[in-house]
This record gives structure tokens, sequence and C-alpha cells, in this order.
């Protein structure tokens, strides 16, 4: 495996700037499984296989309810937190997510883009209110399909 380090047995660090104080802060890239699983080669395979299993599970429900009913983005997520327990390439999407989200909600923060989207959705209010006068006004309170009572 590959942690971006030439000496055998030393593991890739590299930096999180999603702090809020502006420190950055270092923490090891690679596995959090404990020391004795670390220690055991197949017990570590196995566990790495495990844990790419349960992380596959929990993506796969995510995107299966992308469509359906249920927070599906966030169940994706959480699957790649369990993949990034155990993977570096996990671990480093998720840092990249997560700067990106707080880059996102930052933006969303900002007073000229928060006047704007005030001021498109008031018009797309005003539109959507002019549009149920002119369907009432023509049509009123009765449906445009006829179901007979029965």
């Amino acid at each position: 495996m590959n942690t971006g380090s030439n000496k055998p047995g030393e593991a890739a660090v590299a930096q999180d700037r999603t702090g809020t104080d502006g420190a950055t802060e270092e923490r090891a890239l690679g596995s959090r499984a404990p020391e004795f699983i670390k220690a055991r080669r197949v017990l570590h395979v196995s566990w790495q296989v495990g844990v790419f299993i349960v992380g596959l599970a929990v993506v796969v429900a995510g995107i299966i309810m992308l469509p359906l009913p249920g927070p599906g983005w966030v169940v994706i997520f959480g699957g790649m937190a369990i993949w990034a327990t155990e993977f570096v390439w996990a671990q480093l999407v998720l840092r990249w997510t997560k700067r990106k989200v707080t880059e996102a909600a930052q933006r969303a923060l900002d007073p000229e883009v928060r006047r704007r989207n005030i001021i498109l959705t008031s018009i797309g209010v005003v539109i959507i209110g002019v549009l149920a006068g002119i369907y009432l006004w023509k049509f009123g309170l009765q449906m445009p399909w006829k179901i007979k009572d029965q």
C-alpha cells in the first residue's frame, strides 16, 4: 500500500485546513484499526474487507435513497466516513468534500448572494401567486377534470 512515504512503516501525513481558527492540524492518513489487528496481516486484510463491505452497503443504500424517500446524500457520506476509517483514498475524498461544503456555506452566507437569493425567491412566489390567481379566476375552485360522485 502506498502511504506517500518512502520509509517503510511510516504513515503519510496531510494537513487539515478545515479548522475554524485558521490553524492547521496534521492527522495521519491510513488505517485506524486497533494495533493488535494491524500487527497480523491476515487479520488486517480481513478487517479491511469487512470495512469495505459495510461501507459499500451503506453507500449503495444511500444511492437507492436518492430517488426514493430518505436522506440519500447523508447516508452516502456516512458510507464514505466508514471507508475513511480504513482507506487513504476515502480520507482524501472526505477532506476534499468537507472543504468544498465549507466553502459553499461561506459563499451562501455572503450578503450579496443572500440578497440575490431573496430577490429570486420573491419573484418566484409572485409568479406562482399570479398563476394561481389566473387559475382560480378561470376555473374557480373546481378541478379541471370531472369526477362523478358515487
